[in-house]
């Protein structure tokens, strides 16, 4: 079945066609869903988790949130059946031979503890490869429960529940995309498959909102960290990697894991921008080249703008062009620190970095501002 236009975004319903060999991803069904912008609060780089599944006979839950796109072996057979690359469970039956069907209730679920609580705007319920054992509908709620809940504490009758996809018909073999509304800070979702079948993977979008205590705590931290509630606003290039890679946790494992660019003809340069986590003083700078070697940045420049209440701001620059070794992690002690709210790296020409660190601390107006909109989303 073609895609169908529901509330600007293409949707997807039934079965995709058989396998018929060659590209599994040739018939794949996909669209342009805008919230992919945004960071995916449910990558496990960041500490996310599926926590629990009523049933995951056929393939294992954690298979939901492996970063890398869902790969399919018609070849690959197990004791249990098809070995399949997501998350997939028995099929349902009905209570007696008179009524052999699952009940309009039966549904199965999985916890998902996010890697960085924050304000979803969009979810991505991928059932890729699942072409006829796909669920009929399904539907995502999210919840606010902080430190670290066991499964039983989170499906007690004290938590709320709010619904941010409602039961929603889905396609097989198709990234089924929903935008979502709701204002408030969210850190375990609870996704249900009406009645049964297989996802294989979850993509949960939307912007880091910390706790303003724990930094505080912290005292020096990096300010454009995603995990800390930095962000990439823009960037001039993402042909082979996105942007956001340079503000990952952790060190990059490899090439793909940072940010390269496409070779550059012309007299330009590369660059990425950034929100911090408030406005803040950096006192430090990482700028890391790991896996890069013949495809680093030539030379480095970060730039501060202090944007006020109005939106205005001027870019200042605080760290010179500076030459980049290959795969090299280059600190930088700034002569005073440096107080702003966005940031920008510009790289010559072209090529990539891995991470970018920015250390230092939140102003005082900053941290108000911080635990203002942690409060009032529901932190």
């Amino acid at each position: 079945m073609t895609a169908q236009q529901n509330s600007s975004l293409a949707s997807f319903t039934g079965d995709a066609n058989p396998y018929g060999g060659g590209d599994p991803y040739a018939d794949y069904r996909a669209a342009d869903l805008p919230f992919t912008q945004y960071a995916n609060l449910a990558d496990r780089r960041l500490g996310a988790g599926v926590v629990a599944a009523n049933d995951e006979f056929f393939a294992q839950r954690e298979n939901l949130l492996v970063p890398e796109r869902a790969e399919f072996d018609p070849e690959h057979f197990g004791h249990k059946g098809k070995v399949m690359d997501g998350w997939e469970t028995r099929r349902r039956r009905g209570a007696s031979a008179e009524h052999p069907w699952p009940t309009e209730d039966d549904h199965d679920w999985a916890l998902i503890r996010l890697g960085a609580p924050g304000v979803i705007r969009g979810i991505v319920v991928d059932t890729a490869h699942f072409r006829g054992n796909y669920p009929q509908a399904v539907s995502v709620e999210g919840a606010s429960v902080e430190g670290s809940p066991s499964p039983e504490e989170l499906l007690a009758d004290d938590v709320k529940w709010t619904t941010l996809v409602p039961r929603t018909p889905v396609g097989g073999h198709a990234a089924n995309g929903f935008a979502v509304s709701a204002e408030q800070r969210f850190t375990h979702l609870r996704l249900r498959q009406h009645p049964d079948g297989g996802i294989a993977r979850l993509r949960v979008h939307g912007e880091v909102v910390p706790d303003p205590a724990w930094l505080a705590a912290l005292g020096t931290f990096d300010v454009v960290a995603l995990e800390n509630g930095g962000q990439v606003e823009d960037a001039s290039d993402r042909f082979y990697s996105p942007a956001t890679n340079t503000i990952q946790p952790g060190r990059s494992r490899k090439m793909d894991d940072g940010w390269e660019t496409r070779r550059r003809r012309d007299q330009g340069n590369d660059w990425i921008s950034y929100r911090l986590v408030g406005r803040s003083r950096i006192r430090a700078i990482e700028i890391d080249t790991a896996y890069l070697k013949g495809n680093s940045a030539g030379w480095a420049s970060v730039s501060v703008k202090d944007v006020d209440a109005e939106g205005a701001g001027e870019w200042r620059e605080v760290l010179p062009r500076t030459r980049m070794q290959p795969d090299t992690n280059h600190r930088f002690v700034l002569p005073e620190p440096a107080v702003g709210t966005h940031a920008r790296v510009d790289i010559f020409p072209d090529g990539g970095i891995s991470r970018l660190r920015l250390f230092g601390s939140l102003t005082e107006d900053g941290a108000t501002r911080l635990a203002a909109r942690h409060q009032e989303l529901g932190g």
